[in-house]
């Protein structure tokens, strides 16, 4: 094939899961997820993992860490490309499969990403500077910086830079990264559709249990603080759970903010279009594994 690498993204809802295993069976693939948090054990309903979808299709980063782990595009980049190999070496077509536009960026534009320490004397001379500063310093290593949270949060403006220096020192001597040749795919969905089938899921997942799903997390340890740092679904149930939100409110205010939240995806698919990368839109409402075969055929 012209192509070592299947790529499946759209917003939330928008059926990834169910096309990337159906593509994955047609083709002889298996799955590899780029979600934030399904890589979190314990985290399902309020993730979507939709595990019961993946049938005999094998799939990867899926369950890997528990929550409250650290996990992070540096990690997620390593874990995928030692995936990448393991699959090509068997013959097998790797199909990235997700929603976390910085994840799924991290693989197609090749950032080259280290893992940096503490760096106590650089540490001491950006004490000696203000925010301002700070953020001019920042901004003239990462011109296209995306997280602006680093601009407004001191500790986490030195971090950013302290990173963003480290990554310049080891750039030179980093090894090569894989030869991907990705087709890259994209559920459309016309937007009303798509909130009502946001809304529709957000119900099911209710129905199913995401409130217990979050309060037995809490039960086993993990800190409302952690939850409330996942996110949407942890975040509003957590205030639920706390008293801080009643039931209907919190229902009413998780809808609104996962709605933001697709449109927030959608923004960031377009910015990758217009930053290089090619996107076959498919018709989510149509049949969009016929479509997609049949892109691929075109290309042999």
């Amino acid at each position: 094939m012209p192509f070592n690498l299947l790529v499946i993204l759209g917003p939330t809802a928008s059926g990834k899961t169910r096309l990337g295993v159906e593509a994955a069976g047609a083709l002889g693939g298996e799955i590899i997820s780029a979600d934030s948090r399904q890589v979190y054990r314990g985290m399902d309903l309020g993730t979507g993992k939709d595990l019961a979808e993946y049938g005999e299709v094998p799939h990867h980063l899926i369950d890997i860490v528990d929550p409250g782990y650290e996990f992070n595009v540096f990690e997620f980049q390593r874990r995928f490309f030692e995936v990448f190999a393991e699959l090509r070496g068997r013959g097998r077509l790797p199909v990235l499969v997700g929603g976390t536009g910085l994840y799924l960026d991290a693989v197609l534009r090749g950032y080259r990403l280290v893992e940096v320490p503490e760096n106590p004397a650089l540490r001491a001379e950006l004490a000696g500077l203000s925010d301002a500063a700070l953020r001019e310093r920042l901004r003239a290593l990462r011109p296209e910086l995306h997280n602006t949270t680093d601009l407004k949060d001191r500790p986490r403006l030195v971090r950013a830079t302290e990173i963003a220096e480290g990554e310049a020192a080891a750039a030179a001597s980093l090894p090569p990264l894989p030869e991907l040749r990705p087709q890259v795919f994209g559920l459309s969905w016309p937007r009303e559709i798509l909130r009502r089938r946001i809304t529709a899921r957000l119900k099911e997942r209710l129905e199913q249990g995401m409130i217990e799903e979050v309060q037995g997390l809490h039960a086993a340890g993990v800190a409302w603080e952690t939850l409330e740092f996942y996110g949407l679904e942890y975040r509003f149930i957590a205030q639920h759970l706390k008293g801080e939100l009643n039931r209907n409110d919190m229902i009413q205010k998780l809808g609104s903010a996962i709605h933001q939240f697709a449109k927030r995806q959608e923004t960031w698919f377009r910015r990758m279009e217009r930053q290089g990368t090619a996107i076959h839109w498919l018709d989510g409402a149509g049949e969009p594994l016929r479509e997609m075969l049949a892109i691929l055929k075109n290309l042999q």
